[in-house]
């Protein structure tokens, strides 16, 4: 039965989570002490600081020889049965599909349970049940944000796939991604290079649309072997200036008055000077090296006709295809070149971000795209912005849609068949391709976020220390002790910025946010109970199962909601307005548990 004695420990254990939560909204909201900008200061150290030295903390001192193996077979039981039900109903159900499922997977199987769990089931059932919330943000850590990570860029690769090869995806065999490309998540333009082998087959490489330009245009001249230096040349092109789509803040489509002979001796990369023996009318070629080359434009064009370019232009071979026939001159061994550029730009999302549990060089101060006019039009002053907003014109960016506007391919090997705006069905390339595809991409983010680190080393150390009892040095403890300290009630604290700086606290619909609270709240505590149940879980455990399914929802599955865009508004939601109602629903299961 419990007692008053019980709820007071329980309050008294997670009253002062909200006390710097609720400290936090009032600088913002209430008396501007904090402007956005120090916001995400503040969140930029929990990202790289507080938060990895807090989850150190805990599982560096969880003895993983003492694990309760059937506690987290039930955990992962109920995960496993979440997958495989999404799984069944996006290849069934006309109304599944990928990015449905990877949010209702993350809303009914990921609490926050470093953050809220640990002290509120310490304070609900003593400190064993700390010991086994400890044990599930391990393996929420190594395992589920990594599958989590994993699904996502499965779903850019899908994207970028189906809009640059949508007739010849089966034909790639085989994927080379720059260094400097560090994820498929559609926020920056990535440039397509397909390379058609003696074998009919593609050979594709993924770069930065700001990088290696003159190198491609060099290499389409000279050939990849002719051993000449990739440097860039000189064009007779004069007063061109070449826009990023991202960069233009009115896509209306431009007049440019140059012509075809100067036009496709720059793709195909032709010693231009012995082609056409007239200067063009346009000059100082132009070049946006942070957003990529997008449409062509001339703001001073004094004479001339004007052809009209399309506003997802850029740049393209004038080829058909790797199944057109290939040309007898200008080939390289029988090998064509094409060049495409993408961006899934759609999202309205903005330059800031919250940085909670996220951190590297690579994310800096945001964890959004490039900003729009509309964007900012749209969300005011809000520095963490959400995507999946209806825009002004009326077209909504929710999902995997990539609009007309938001820079979906500039250029295709073949055209689409059938009427516009009917999608075709794209085969995907080979699954090993494809694996090693997205495994290249999820080790190159793990590999920057100060959280894979932080849980990697520390559950080595445990392995070390309660195997061969090696206790840490008491100067490096105590450096640890003094920020990993500061770590919850900063998460807490950077939450609570998070709060005041959203223009509403549920972003999504007051009838979307009822069905998020009740995959979370609901549907998350009854399959985790089925699960605890079917492994044999009793009593304690049992109770100690389904209350922690019943926590808030997780932050880092936001982050990565934001950072691809696949709804975001829904998981912020859940994140904040399912924190302020979590210890009150979180009470009701433990009294109802209790009886």
């Amino acid at each position: 039965m419990i007692t008053v004695t019980d709820l007071y420990h329980v309050l008294t254990a997670v009253v002062p989570l909200y006390v710097a939560m609720i400290l936090a909204y009032g600088s913002v909201k209430w008396w501007k002490i904090f402007s956005p900008d120090q916001c995400s200061g503040i969140n930029r150290f929990v990202a790289l600081f507080a938060v990895p030295l807090l989850s150190f903390h805990f599982i560096s001192t969880n003895n993983p020889y003492a694990m309760n193996f059937r506690f987290i077979a039930a955990d992962t039981f109920q995960k496993t049965i979440v997958l495989v039900a999404l799984a069944i109903w996006s290849r069934a159900s006309s109304r599944g599909s990928l990015e449905w499922s990877i949010t209702l997977f993350s809303l009914s199987t990921l609490p926050n349970t470093l953050v809220m769990g640990i002290p509120l089931l310490k304070g609900m059932y003593g400190d064993y049940s700390g010991t086994l919330m400890v044990q599930i943000v391990v393996l929420q850590c190594i395992i589920w944000y990594t599958l989590m990570l994993f699904l996502f860029e499965y779903r850019g690769a899908r994207l970028l796939i189906a809009e640059q090869f949508p007739d010849t995806a089966g034909s790639i065999i085989s994927f080379r991604v720059d260094s400097d490309v560090i994820s498929l998540d559609g926020k920056e333009p990535l440039q397509t290079e397909a390379e058609v082998g003696d074998d009919g087959k593609l050979h594709v490489t993924v770069r930065k649309s700001t990088s290696s330009r003159s190198e491609i245009f060099s290499r389409r001249s000279h050939g990849p072997n002719s051993g000449v230096s990739l440097t860039p040349r000189p064009s007779n092109l004069t007063n061109a200036e070449i826009y990023s789509l991202q960069s233009s803040r009115n896509p209306t489509p431009r007049g440019s008055s140059f012509n075809n002979t100067d036009f496709y001796c720059m793709i195909n990369g032709k010693n231009m000077s012995n082609v056409s023996p007239r200067q063009s009318n346009f000059g100082n070629l132009g070049f946006d090296e942070e957003n990529g080359v997008g449409v062509f434009g001339n703001g001073n064009r004094a004479s001339g006709g004007a052809y009209p370019v399309p506003t997802t232009a850029g740049i393209f071979s004038p080829v058909a295809g790797p199944g057109a026939k290939r040309k007898t001159n200008g080939s390289e061994n029988g090998k064509d070149l094409h060049m495409f550029v993408w961006s899934s730009s759609a999202s309205p999302v903005s330059e800031a971000g919250i940085h909670v549990f996220r951190g590297g060089a690579e994310y800096g101060n945001e964890l959004g795209g490039i900003p729009h006019q509309k964007d900012n039009d749209e969300f005011g002053r809000d520095d963490f912005s959400f995507g999946n907003k209806p825009a002004k014109n009326g077209v909504d960016h929710e999902g995997p849609v990539l609009s007309k506007l938001g820079s979906s391919s500039t250029a295709e090997l073949r055209p689409k068949a059938g009427a516009r705006g009917e999608p075709k069905p794209t085969a995907m390339p080979p699954a090993s391709v494809m694996t090693r595809l997205i495994l290249i991409m999820v080790w190159r983010k793990l590999i920057r976020n100060p959280n894979t680190y932080s849980s990697l080393i520390g559950l080595t150390w445990s392995l070390v220390s309660f195997k061969w009892h090696v206790e840490m040095p008491a100067i490096i403890a105590k450096s640890i002790a003094i920020l990993s300290d500061a770590g919850l009630g900063m998460a807490m604290f950077s939450l609570g910025l998070f709060m005041a700086l959203q223009p509403r606290i549920i972003a999504c619909g007051t009838s979307i946010a009822t069905f998020a609270m009740a995959v979370r709240f609901l549907t998350g505590p009854a399959v985790m109970a089925a699960a605890s149940i079917a492994v044999g879980l009793r009593g304690e455990l049992l109770r100690i199962s389904i209350v922690q399914a019943a926590l808030p929802q997780g932050i880092v599955p936001f982050v990565f909601a934001k950072e691809y865009n696949v709804h975001p508004d829904i998981l912020s939601t859940a994140v904040i307005f399912g924190m302020l109602i979590a210890l009150p629903i979180t009470l009701v299961y433990y009294i109802l548990l209790g009886l």
